[in-house]
């Protein structure tokens, strides 16, 4: 099979040849390439060691003790701008079930391929005009059938990187392979040695299966095969919990379901991952017995163990907060007629109109994670008719006609708790009637307010708050009695 190859590969291939150097591309943009993919990166083996890589190629970077020397090239495509070059190598034990202990240079690609993880990746393409594919393994055989297999015995590839465990899964949804019968079975016997690596690698090797076409065939295979306990265990009390007489699916079914969903439309990665947690508080919440158990405020527990499990993966601090919002926020109540504008404007303070589009995602894979007919059904097209209705009121103390130094100027008092109470009971004055919210009108009732005790100013935003997350959740106690929302 001929390859059509980028003009960087192939030059730094000719450079190793001409000076007497043998050049193999390997790895995964072998395997993609040969199933009609574009490579994510370029690696090139060789027998140069280190240093003769260096001389050869003078814009280059060596800052490892594995081999590897990275080629700075001039190229505008991102997969491109930087191709790692390793000398052919073998590595030692790993103590530490996440690093070789010792990396041993050797002469030929076959031993270098024999320390690869799976056969599929056990694969090089011969840049030196002889044999294409170097395949001790049988990886193009496993390619051709959809097979995931790890490379000569696999308890021995899992003792050695522990990360392997994970990378296997994600590989099988990320390619829509099966996993070969003898590699599943190390995996679930080899399973605990997943708390070995480091949570950085851990996360970097999620994030790549939750952005997987079949990401939800992902996290069940980590269930099945007895990982998930062990990377996010919270996700494992959903197991056979079961629900009430609204939901077809057990708790964990569900939320994979409506990772499913958020996969199939293509969502971005942070609607995927609320998705797949957005009832992840459901069994700590779970109330009574039958096809009628609640779940009272499982949103607002899920969304704390969201925070829980993202800070633990180390994500970033942006990830964690957007998810755990869409987390907390997917269970809000709207139904034509009983919200009245002012409610949408509360609901658009508390959620913020930037997050509306994601939370509707996640709403859509929450519907469909349940097996219901539509997954945006009327009455959240005219939600989006409100907030296009309402979005220019004031839904925050920021977008009110006086500021904080406008109260304290009035009132001629200095900063303190006392300025933020009357921005409060101001706000939630205009979230009631937009219309107030002139300075003419805020400035009267600010001199209004300033008559009042800094306790009385307290009871007052207090029931302003309290009205206000009354107003928020949507009239929510009874509604959702009357609509059996849990």
């Amino acid at each position: 099979m001929k390859f059509k190859l980028p003009r960087e590969v192939k030059r730094i291939g000719e450079m190793l040849i001409e000076k007497g150097f043998q050049a193999y591309l390997v790895g995964g943009c072998v395997r993609d390439m040969a199933m009609d993919m574009d490579p994510k990166d370029w690696d090139i083996a060789t027998d140069a060691k280190p240093e003769k890589i260096q001389e050869i190629f003078e814009d280059s970077v060596y800052e490892n003790t594995f081999g590897t020397v990275g080629i700075k090239t001039e190229s505008d495509d991102p997969t491109l701008k930087v191709i790692e070059v390793t000398t052919f190598r073998v590595e030692g034990s790993y103590s530490d079930k996440r690093r070789p202990d010792e990396v041993r240079f050797v002469k030929t690609i076959e031993e270098d391929l024999s320390r690869r993880d799976f056969t599929i990746n056990a694969l090089a393409l011969d840049l030196n005009g002889g044999k294409e594919y170097i395949d001790p393994f049988g990886g193009e055989k496993d390619l051709g059938k959809g097979i995931v297999r790890a490379v000569r015995n696999p308890e021995d590839r899992f003792e050695e990187d522990a990360l392997r465990l994970l990378r296997a899964v994600r590989l099988s949804a990320q390619l829509g392979f099966l996993m070969e019968e003898d590699t599943e079975k190390a995996i679930r016997k080899k399973a605990k040695l997943i708390q070995h690596v480091a949570h950085e690698r851990v996360r970097d090797e999620l994030t790549k299966l939750i952005m997987t076409p079949h990401a939800a065939d992902g996290i069940i295979k980590l269930q099945s095969l007895g990982l998930l306990p062990y990377i996010i265990p919270e996700l494992e009390e959903g197991v056979g919990c079961k629900q009430n007489k609204h939901h077809v699916y057990e708790v964990f079914e569900h939320n994979v379901k409506a990772l499913e969903y958020a996969a199939k439309k293509n969502y971005p990665f942070e609607v995927r991952l609320a998705s797949l947690l957005h009832d992840v508080g459901k069994p700590r919440t779970k109330r009574g017995r039958g096809k009628d158990v609640t779940f009272h405020g499982h949103e607002i527990v899920g969304a704390r163990m969201a925070k829980h499990i993202l800070t633990k993966l180390k994500f970033s601090k942006e990830v964690i907060e957007n998810v755990t919002h869409l987390v907390r926020y997917h269970m809000f109540y709207y139904n034509v007629g009983d919200v009245s504008e002012a409610g949408v404007r509360r609901f658009l303070a508390r959620v913020g109109p930037e997050n509306i589009d994601n939370i509707l995602k996640v709403r859509e894979a929450d519907r469909i994670g349940s097996r219901v007919p539509k997954a945006f059904p009327y009455k959240l097209r005219h939600l989006l008719f409100m907030i296009e209705k309402v979005k220019r009121d004031p839904l925050h103390p920021k977008m009110l006609k006086i500021k904080g130094d406008d109260v304290m100027n009035i009132l001629g008092i200095s900063p303190g708790p006392k300025v933020g109470m009357i921005l409060s009971i101001l706000l939630e004055d205009v979230l009631a009637d937009p219309l107030k919210n002139t300075k003419e009108y805020l400035t009267g009732k600010t001199k209004e307010l300033g008559d009042f005790s800094e306790k009385e100013l307290k009871i007052l935003s207090k029931k302003a708050q309290e009205k206000k997350e009354r107003a928020e959740l949507g009239i929510e106690g009874e509604m959702k009695k009357k609509y059996h929302v849990t």
